[in-house]
């Protein structure tokens, strides 16, 4: 079997590529954005292991990873490090990840479901960290953060094999492997990152596809595109003396001079700085700005509400009603309360019930 080469990209196909991925019978060699060997895992399947070994020196197991019926043992050699099991649950649709051997916390749980898998943080009732999204064609993972609609971390496409072969849990806790960041893989992600912004070696930006895309002109050139005249430009001049560059894209149509169209009608496609204000003011006939029908209403007219004195407010008619006339209900006793049938019955008839 010919080693495949998988490719894992920063985020979507269209980013950077951040490792590679030589998997073949014998193992999974990871290798860098140079190709360069950073980690090494090899097979054994007479035993079910899959060791990580040093790249520099092959006979030095770093981590051996133990597989049965009932999930994975991931035994670490490095000090500071504690073991994790993964073990299958709800017939083979979950695996669960504790932290420090059989007995420890659960710290995730991975769900195999109908077009992914989702991975949830800190026990059962956590939420979605991320999931491993299968495309549809079968040839790509993408790893999402937070949910099915996440932003898209990372994007594993494989050339020669298909992805859905890591839909099998145990081949799925492979991939996990062999796919997952160290804290020192970040670590060394973040240094080389910072390396190339100081010596300048920053990424081209990347170009809007509304943005102008025909050929740029600097203003003032000669014989621009389209055999069009160009109209002197006034003369642009940077800080440091470079040539006359203003960063914009020039079209050279934009400052014809103005046209008529078939109605007789001026079509201003000159620049502003050339239209005067008297021209911006006026009509076409010359007339001016017309003075609004408000102009002819008098001055007298306009504001002779405001000189009159306010009218007077009529009393109400509850103003002719007696106060003793108001308050007469007030002053009336009440009457006094009758009593209830119920105090013609004798207490011992009340009573009769309970002393038989």
């Amino acid at each position: 079997m010919e080693d495949v080469l998988i490719t894992e990209y920063t985020g979507t196909r269209r980013d950077e590529i951040s490792r590679f991925y030589q998997y073949g019978s014998g193992g999974v060699r990871v290798l860098d954005a140079r190709k360069t060997t950073k980690r090494l895992y090899l097979f054994d399947p007479s035993t079910d292991i899959m060791t990580e070994r040093d790249p520099r020196r092959q006979e030095k197991i770093l981590r051996r990873f133990v597989f049965d019926r009932y999930g994975m043992l991931e035994e670490t050699f490095a000090f500071g490090q504690s073991p994790r099991t993964f073990r299958y649950e709800n017939g083979g649709r979950q695996i669960v990840v504790r932290e420090g051997g059989d007995y420890g916390a659960v710290g995730k749980i991975f769900t195999f479901e109908n077009n992914g898998i989702s991975e949830t943080a800190w026990g059962r009732n956590g939420s979605i960290e991320r999931v491993y999204q299968f495309d549809a064609k079968g040839d790509a993972i993408a790893i999402r953060a937070g949910g099915w609609y996440g932003e898209v971390e990372r994007t594993i496409v494989f050339a020669g094999m298909g992805a859905s072969l890591f839909l099998e849990p145990e081949a799925f806790l492979q991939f996990l492997m062999f796919t997952e960041w160290s804290a020192k893989d970040q670590d060394e992600e973040i240094n080389e990152r910072v390396a190339k912004i100081r010596a300048g070696e920053t990424a081209a930006p990347k170009k809007s596809p509304y943005a102008f895309t025909g050929e740029r002109h600097i203003p003032g050139d000669a014989g621009a595109a389209g055999g069009h005249e160009q109209v002197p430009q006034r003369e642009v001049r940077t800080s440091r003396g470079g040539p006359a560059d203003t960063g914009i894209d020039f079209i050279p149509d934009g400052d014809a001079p103005a046209v008529e169209d078939s109605h007789k009608q001026r079509i201003l496609s000159r620049q502003s700085q050339d239209i005067s204000y008297q021209e911006r003011r006026d009509s076409e006939e010359g007339g001016g700005l017309s003075r609004g029908r408000s102009a002819e209403i008098p001055l007298e007219e306009r504001f002779e509400s405001s000189h009159r004195e306010p009218e007077k407010l009529s009393k109400g008619r509850s103003a002719e009603i007696p106060l003793d006339e108001r308050f007469e209900s007030a002053q009336k006793e009440r009457e006094k309360l009758s009593k209830g049938r119920s105090a013609e019955i004798p207490y011992s008839e009340r009573r009769g019930d309970g002393d038989r």
